[in-house]
């Protein structure tokens, strides 16, 4: 049998008498769009962060171009985003009119190297998206410095870091807003695409609602804007706000699987283990290793049964998506180095000790 990456079918039977019903509950009740079982989510998704507002949307990169929207960010107008993410980050730039500006990033956390982010400010730039990259929290101290500084917003990509803390507070309550993504392999994953925006500001958080929502706000058929259809349906809300309630759990469960894999790996000589800071709650949506020889690892993971994944095999820079922007490969020295070199094993809260044992034996045996 193969280990798997993720196991979603162990989650849910885990909970499936909680899931059932709450599905069959918002059936029944006909409550499909909008309503109290979305309201009930955003309601205790804010809660959960210590959050103001919450708004459900359709996924995390409509949650990341809404909030672009709402802050009149568009054509002629830059974004600094990392050079190494998943490519929504930067595609939600394109797709309101603006330019994603690429920023290299830090070796050892593998987020926004917050050193390199003021040599590519100009006139030009209105904001700076932050991604809380593989759990691992931005430093966000010097990121809003930065932003002050310069007058930027600061919207933070939390796609991968539900529940993650920077100096004892969640991230994606540092920012003017955040966006989260609830796909279904998540930390906190729903059953298809889902998303969110947070915020602390009022008038943001209704501008956004408007424009997620055909530029209503609550009364039907009155439009104050021209607005788009990116809503979370109440299916998703309702499998939402079972999982919320277990997700503390399953983020220590995850520290503990990380702890360890990081105390039987760390005598390796071959692979350079995730690092962790005193004052970053790491919450671990992927364990990502560096190897200089990662075909060896792949070869042995692949004849072992194990599944494992890249996260992710090119620097946004030299996809073919954004070869129009010409970069030299030295312009990110540090995301093209560990692109060739990054490997994510499996970790999930209901990893068994079993597998995850036969994991870190086959690794010591490079």
């Amino acid at each position: 049998m193969r280990i798997p990456f993720v196991d979603l079918n162990a989650q849910y039977n885990n909970l499936k008498t909680e899931i059932d019903n709450a599905i069959k509950e918002c059936i029944v009740g006909g409550d499909f769009i909008k309503g109290k079982i979305v309201y009930d989510f955003e309601k205790s998704f804010a809660d959960f962060l210590g959050a103001k507002y919450c708004l459900g949307c359709g996924n995390g990169t409509d949650a990341l171009e809404i909030i672009l929207t709402a802050l009149n960010i568009g054509n002629d107008d830059e974004v600094i985003v990392p050079a190494l993410t998943w490519i929504a980050t930067a595609e939600a730039v394109n797709n309101v009119g603006a330019e994603p500006i690429f920023v290299d990033i830090n070796l050892e956390t593998y987020t926004i190297d917050y050193r390199k982010i003021e040599e590519k400010i100009t006139k030009r730039t209105k904001a700076i998206i932050p991604v809380h990259l593989y759990g691992c929290p931005a430093d966000m101290n010097e990121i809003l410095e930065i932003a002050r500084k310069y007058q930027l917003f600061v919207i933070e990509d939390c796609a991968q870091a539900h529940g993650a803390e920077y100096f004892g507070r969640k991230v994606g309550t540092f920012g003017i807003a955040s966006a989260f993504s609830f796909f279904p392999s998540k930390n906190l994953g729903a059953f298809g695409d889902a998303g969110a925006i947070v915020t602390n500001d009022i008038d943001l958080a209704d501008l956004t609602r408007k424009i997620s929502n055909h530029g209503q706000l609550k009364e039907k058929h009155k439009h104050f804007l021209i607005g788009r259809n990116s809503r979370l349906d109440s299916l998703q809300a309702s499998i939402l706000n079972v999982k919320l309630k277990h997700l503390n759990d399953w983020n220590k469960t995850r520290q503990q699987i990380a702890s360890h894999y990081i105390s039987k790996l760390k005598y390796s000589d071959e692979l350079i283990l995730p690092f962790s800071e005193q004052n970053k709650k790491h919450v671990y949506h992927l364990f990502v290793l560096r190897c200089k020889h990662r075909e060896k690892i792949i070869e042995l993971l692949d004849e072992k049964n194990i599944s494992w994944g890249i996260h992710y095999p090119k620097a946004l820079p030299f996809i073919d998506a954004y070869c129009y922007k010409k970069h030299k490969f030295d312009d990110f020295s540090i995301a093209n180095t560990i692109t060739s070199e990054i490997i994510s094993i499996p970790i999930y809260p209901e990893l068994e000790t079993e597998y995850l044992n036969i994991i870190c034996d086959q690794l010591l045996k490079l």
